[in-house]
């Protein structure tokens, strides 16, 4: 058998830069279509699964919370954005968490069992159409 050169193909930078573009496309209509920037408008608290408040994400308040274990959370609602700022639990990993503004991000004291969600309405995105 002949030794072949190795030859520089078009394929060879074809696909790879197709792949890049198609993912390119993926992120940005994702991003455009989870509304205009994601930010939620109220922050859902809730306690060993059951709901111990809603506050608007508009009001700066400070929210101290009984939690499940008898450990308190203090939930810090300022600027648009909600984050714990204290925390009674032994590993404290919920004061170490960012705050959070967008609609699905959590907040989580498992000692405590607290859940803190962004909320927000969703501005007319069809996810369906039937006929």
């Amino acid at each position: 058998m002949k030794n072949e050169e190795l030859k520089f193909r078009k394929s060879d930078v074809l696909i790879p830069l197709a792949a890049i573009i198609f993912s390119a496309g993926i992120w940005i209509f994702s991003a455009l279509s989870s509304g205009a920037d994601g930010r939620g408008d109220m922050v859902r608290v809730t306690v060993n699964g059951e709901e111990y408040g809603r506050f608007p994400l508009s009001e700066k308040r400070d929210i101290i919370i009984k939690g499940y274990a008898g450990f308190t959370n203090t939930l810090l609602i300022d600027n648009g954005e909600a984050d714990i700022i204290e925390a009674g639990c032994p590993d404290k990993i919920c004061v170490h968490q960012r705050k959070i503004s967008r609609r699905g991000e959590t907040i989580v004291c498992l000692p405590n069992r607290v859940v803190i969600e962004i909320e927000g309405k969703e501005e007319g995105n069809i996810d369906a159409v039937s006929r």
